[in-house]
């Protein structure tokens, strides 16, 4: 009989406490909440099995015009989440997941820089099929193939020296948005439009 009834328990209230859980609206959404217990590896396994299994590789070499290129993909598409050296981009630190300053050492290994120890295939399936839940998009129907293979191979030697082309562009590049003014621009209050 105690068998019996945990197996009821298991099988029917169990399901059923989750979905009044997430139905009643107490599942963490906001970017400002807290993570719940093992969301990283349970989002984490799913996105490596399926990169793995669909990971491609390219006949492109990372020469000068090829990160000359990617660099500037990297500054009109991807700085504004993901910042420059030095210059973090204010919207991917208001992110959940944070998105990476992918041009940026890590804390635990200055030889890698954002994502230079990832295999450049992953980093395509990335910037082309964008991650759920992420705010990272698919770019597949804003970028070509040779655009996309141009910003991954650029990203997969940010650990390395680059030419002077592409240090020239980073350089000169706009600075990505930085956090707002907590002040408001103006004392004038809205004024309502007026019939005539």
């Amino acid at each position: 009989m105690r068998f019996l009834l945990g197996l009821i328990f298991g099988i029917v209230l169990v399901p059923l406490a989750a979905l009044a859980f997430f139905t009643y609206g107490n599942m963490p959404v906001a970017v400002s909440d807290p993570p719940i217990p093992h969301e990283a590896e349970l989002v984490q396994i799913p996105l490596d099995a399926r990169i793995q299994k669909e990971m491609i590789s390219t006949h492109m070499t990372s020469d000068q015009p090829t990160l000359t290129a990617g660099a500037r993909v990297y500054i009109e598409r991807c700085a504004f989440c993901h910042g420059l050296h030095n210059k973090p981009a204010a919207i991917g630190a208001h992110m959940y997941p944070d998105a990476p300053q992918l041009l940026e050492a890590h804390r635990n290994d200055p030889n890698i820089v954002g994502v230079s120890d990832d295999p450049v295939g992953e980093t395509y399936w990335k910037v082309a099929n964008g991650i759920r839940l992420t705010g990272m998009p698919s770019f597949k129907s804003q970028l070509n193939d040779t655009q996309m293979w141009q910003v991954s191979l650029f990203l997969a030697n940010a650990n390395k020296p680059m030419p002077p082309a592409v240090l020239d562009i980073l350089n000169h590049a706009a600075a990505p948005p930085a956090e707002a003014s907590s002040k408001p621009t103006s004392n004038a209050a809205p004024q309502p439009a007026t019939e005539q």
